[in-house]
């Protein structure tokens, strides 16, 4: 049904691949338009706008395997926190 498209990028004129699967991806979503920036591009508008700051990390203890792991945010006495692995394990089993 969808077709890879060659776009080109708004920002730095450079040919982008629009792929078969992110166009999927977009009409899933409810999408209408194309994307108008590379990759590359988009990652740089993201960092830059707003200017804000570093998200600050805290360090936490797996409530699954036990190791060391950031998350970002302030874990609550009493509330599991897991690393990215567990967690991802953790969601795909409520599936």
């Amino acid at each position: 049904m969808f077709e890879d498209k060659v776009l080109v990028c708004q920002d730095c004129g450079q040919d982008f691949v629009f792929t078969a699967g992110e166009q999927e991806f977009y009409s899933e979503k409810g999408f209408e338009n194309e994307p108008k920036r590379c990759k590359d591009c988009r990652q740089n508008r993201r960092n830059r706008s707003g200017n804000k700051a570093p998200r600050e990390m805290f360090v936490a203890t797996c409530a699954e395997c036990g190791t060391e792991t950031e998350v970002p945010f302030k874990p609550v006495e009493g509330r599991p926190v897991y690393c990215l692995d567990c967690f991802q394990r953790q969601k795909q089993a409520a599936y």
